[in-house]
């Protein structure tokens, strides 16, 4: 799993990538759209919606002769899962602190 997880922090890692991801949180869009919002080109666009789908950051789907790409919500969840390891070990770690000060804190 973790190498998934490392797949799609790559993928989010590039700024334009990201750029695009962000994009379709607020629902599916084409290629044109997302390009007309970037300085890049609609291939340049395809290429990074490739890599985005390839992480399992984001699906596509044909509807007449274009493609929507929208957020892949599996894949979102599992970023999510990834990051969320990290918060509930900081909250565990700030709850022992609180519960358990150190003699140089009292």
């Amino acid at each position: 799993m973790a190498t998934y997880q490392g797949r799609m922090l790559e993928a989010l890692g590039d700024p334009t990538r990201r750029t695009i991801f962000e994009s379709l949180a607020t629902g599916p869009r084409s290629v044109a759209e997302i390009a007309n919002g970037l300085p890049v080109s609609r291939p340049a666009v395809s290429q990074h919606l490739k890599v985005l789908r390839d992480a399992g950051l984001v699906s596509s789907t044909a509807v007449g002769t274009r493609r929507l790409y929208a957020v892949d919500p599996r894949g979102l969840a599992a970023i999510r899962g990834y990051f969320d390891q990290f918060w509930s070990r900081a909250l565990a770690a700030f709850a022992e602190a609180v519960e358990n000060p150190s003699e140089e804190e009292t």
